[in-house]
């Protein structure tokens, strides 16, 4: 019998909307913690988009295994109701700009005050100091700023961005990061604290090699394209029917790679014998190679590439890719029952614990647990009535 999920026991406030907040929460909902998601009492979940009387992917792509509930918060009563569910917290998350949960009375001082015991994570566009900290901070305007728009695209294409939101998504994936770490701390000192992260410190954190170039070398990199900027063969080539990709990642992978595209003679090139030339030279390689390739399909080539120990593989469609045995195999596409839509589907768990697995439940509707909730804090039946004909909860 398998164990409980490993943040069972953890309940955790969501104040986030759009995306970052979302998913940070939704990882910790994922894995077992109690994510009670607050919504206004009017007009909720505005922002996302759509008139159709339904949730829309966005919303259904980063809540689900949450539980919601709609709170006036703005109200005094509002307030009092929200601070009784954070008073009884391990974790309060939200991503407004710095400054704004102060102004509610939100912040972490005054929480921990009646909590000692409470995370605060809160994320932003560019952090809580800083000329930009007021500052509006959507995906789009931290990849540029980040520099990753600079390194992605061609010199043809010029800046390009990301085709996901991956400063949203990766500055949820680092603030749960953060309200891990700030719970296992807590086993050590009994008290919480806060946590802070933003879309632009989440993609600086992870410019990697890019960074690095420009600290070796002081001079800023480029646009990589679809080749690796340090690797050559490294990158996207071409078979008779389809790109695919191939990454030959060392001296012995690339004298056999040779053989097995039957061009032995491109090893005793000079052009190509090191692998800085192979570097310098590789829009004379890729030519080569493409011509080579040219001869066979891209799954000819991949299934022999891969047996031979070189790694290569198709690019995919989301739909090919949803399809795929591998996707399969494990458990990337998960289908359950949604009392709106009919079928939820959605992605699976990235990391996979064998002794407590997370367990993925489908999205709420709008304040379909504001009495579940309020009542296991204490509210009974005729203060939940009044509440609710006070306009404080729906």
């Amino acid at each position: 019998m398998s164990q409980l999920p490993p943040l069972s026991g953890i309940k955790v406030v969501d104040l986030t909307r759009y995306l970052a907040g979302p998913f940070c929460t939704q990882i910790l909902g994922d894995y077992g913690a109690e994510v009670i998601k607050v919504e206004p009492v009017d007009n909720p979940r505005s922002e996302l988009g759509g008139n159709s009387g339904r949730d829309t992917y966005f919303f259904l792509s980063s809540n689900r295994s949450k539980k919601s509930v709609r709170i006036a918060t703005r109200t005094p009563a509002g307030r009092e109701v929200l601070l009784r569910l954070i008073d009884s917290a391990d974790v309060m998350v939200d991503n407004f700009r710095p400054g704004v949960m102060k102004a509610l009375g939100l912040d972490y001082e005054t929480l921990a005050a009646r909590n000692a015991r409470i995370i605060t994570c809160s994320i932003s566009g560019f952090g809580a100091s800083g000329p930009l900290r007021d500052f509006p901070g959507f995906d789009q305007i931290a990849q540029g700023m980040s520099g990753l728009m600079s390194v992605t695209g061609t010199a043809e294409s010029g800046p390009t961005r990301v085709g996901i939101a991956i400063c949203d998504l990766l500055g949820g994936i680092f603030s749960a990061q953060g309200i891990l770490l700030a719970l296992e701390a807590r086993h050590r000192t009994g008290r919480g604290q806060r946590v802070e992260t933003s879309l632009l410190e989440s993609i600086v954190s992870i410019l990697s090699w890019s960074a690095g170039i420009y600290f070796e070398t002081g001079k800023t990199p480029g646009p990589a394209g679809n080749h690796h900027p340090l690797s050559s063969p490294h990158g996207v080539f071409h078979a008779s029917d389809r790109p695919f990709n191939i990454a030959v990642g060392n001296e012995a992978m690339w004298q056999k790679f040779v053989k097995i595209i039957e061009r032995p003679e491109l090893a005793d090139d000079a052009r190509f014998q090191s692998p800085g030339a192979r570097v310098k030279n590789r829009a004379a390689l890729t030519g080569e190679i493409d011509r080579a390739l040219a001869s066979s399909t891209a799954e000819y080539w991949i299934d022999l590439l891969n047996r031979e120990g070189i790694p290569s593989g198709p690019i995919l469609t989301i739909e090919e890719m949803f399809k795929h045995p591998q996707t399969a195999a494990r458990e990337l596409l998960l289908r359950m029952p949604h009392p709106v839509i009919g079928e939820y589907q959605t992605t699976g768990l990235a990391v996979k614990l064998a002794e407590t697995p997370g367990k993925i439940t489908r999205p709420p509707l709008a304040g379909e647990h504001t009495d579940e909730v309020l009542t296991a804090h204490g509210y009974s039946r005729e203060e939940l009535a009044r509440l609710r004909a006070d306009g404080v909860i729906a």
